[in-house]
């Protein structure tokens, strides 16, 4: 039997997972903007000259297109879903996927220069790093 939550149950559940709603929003909208860019890379559509990956001895878009699902979407969708199902884990799945995203964006300079979507995207890995951080000292704590 599942019981309504009243007034203070909800203000007892934030408490209970501090930034949960902003974990699963934010991550999502970070996994799902990983993806489009994996699905770009993949497709060779909108993508930069792929000179930049000679260097790496590479002639395609498609194994940055893999890292970038591996590095990106996939972390930061799997934070989304334990932040929504309330998991133990969500904070360090936060955490990891923040630092996955930076390393990606880092990872990007050498070839392709500053970029401002280098920005949009490190500026919320980076706040979403800091509130994993509070989200742990703050109590993110299983129901019992």
């Amino acid at each position: 039997m599942q019981h309504e939550l009243l007034p203070n149950d909800a203000a007892v559940e934030a408490s209970r997972y501090p930034f949960r709603r902003t974990f699963t929003a934010t991550e999502a909208v970070i996994g799902v903007s990983a993806l489009a860019g994996t699905w770009m890379l993949l497709t060779d559509t909108y993508t930069p000259d792929v000179a930049v990956l000679e260097p790496l001895g590479l002639d395609s878009w498609a194994l940055p297109g893999v890292w970038l699902f591996a590095s990106a979407a996939a972390p930061a969708l799997t934070a989304a879903w334990l932040a929504w199902r309330k998991s133990d884990l969500a904070p360090a799945a936060v955490l990891a996927a923040s630092g996955l995203l930076a390393v990606e964006l880092l990872a990007q300079i050498p070839f392709l220069g500053l970029d401002p979507l280098q920005a949009i995207m490190g500026v919320p890995a980076i706040a979403m790093a800091g509130l994993a951080l509070r989200a742990r000292t703050a109590g993110w704590r299983p129901r019992r």
